[in-house]
């Protein structure tokens, strides 16, 4: 296989696995900690609204995803805290708005939309020069965000309501939290496709939670993992000509499985 990265489309799939990996393994440990999995998975495919924005524009699809999926979490961490309305109502409603604006957009956008399966289910095998650009600089956002906040997102994670107690922002921490989970959403789109994000961001974090209970101990497990089951899912759906964003996910999966029965063992 090593001479595989011989050529620049596998090295960017290659590239982009690492930095997915980085984002989704940091990041997906809030996600699992404070199980918030649900409205991860909405702000994912309300993300679609954003792809179709991009086509109805004539940009680059991701671009189109950023604010549209900074938005969405923002709306649903906002209705969700400040309104009567059950948060699992409000994130249902806003993901099925956002993949309906989403269709709406594409389907008044002149001729075929190009790569729209590759959104919808991913294709790490055709990542351009200039994403792999766009994942580096979100990384970067992200652990700098992370790194400045690590303790006040970890009181807000393991207990809100204390957080709150002890003086500390917690909506507005919250919020952020959401919005780093959208950049993340925006980094992995390429690599697993909007509908299996919610996978990636979870499986490996939860896998990491199964060896260890300290937060920083998880995400750093979590990074590791995130990046065993990418690679290997790239080059499986490469040697089998299979979906990759698929096979990742089904690799993700199996590693589960097979660490959940190990537990018993």
């Amino acid at each position: 296989m090593i001479e595989l990265l011989q050529y620049d489309f596998m090295r960017n799939a290659l590239i982009a696995a690492l930095l997915a990996s980085i984002a989704c393994g940091i990041i997906g440990v809030y996600v699992v900690v404070k199980r918030i999995v649900f409205i991860s998975g909405g702000i994912a495919h309300a993300a679609f609204g954003g792809i179709g924005l991009g086509y109805f524009l004539g940009v680059d699809p991701i671009l189109g995803v950023i604010p549209f999926s900074i938005a969405s979490a923002l709306c649903m961490g906002v209705v969700g805290k400040r309104t009567k309305i059950p948060e699992d109502t409000a994130i249902g409603i806003l993901w099925a708005m956002g993949m309906a604006i989403g269709i709406i957009l594409i389907g008044l956008t002149p001729g075929y939309a190009p790569d729209l399966f590759g959104y919808l289910f991913g294709s790490i095998l055709t990542v351009p020069t200039s994403d792999i650009i766009l994942m580096l600089f979100l990384n970067a956002v992200i652990l700098v965000v992370v790194l400045a906040l690590h303790r006040e997102f970890q009181a807000i994670s393991f207990d809100e309501e204390y957080a709150t107690i002890i003086g500390l922002p917690a909506e507005r921490l919250y919020l952020i939290l959401l919005c780093l989970i959208a950049l993340t959403v925006v980094v992995l789109i390429q690599v697993v496709g909007v509908i299996l994000i919610i996978a990636l961001l979870t499986i490996p974090a939860a896998m990491s939670r199964l060896f260890s209970h300290r937060l920083s101990s998880m995400m750093l497990l979590s990074v590791f993992i995130s990046a065993f089951v990418t690679i290997s899912g790239l080059f499986l759906s490469y040697a089998f000509n299979l979906p990759s964003g698929a096979t990742i996910v089904l690799v993700a999966g199996i590693g589960f499985i097979l660490a959940s029965v190990s537990q018993f063992g």
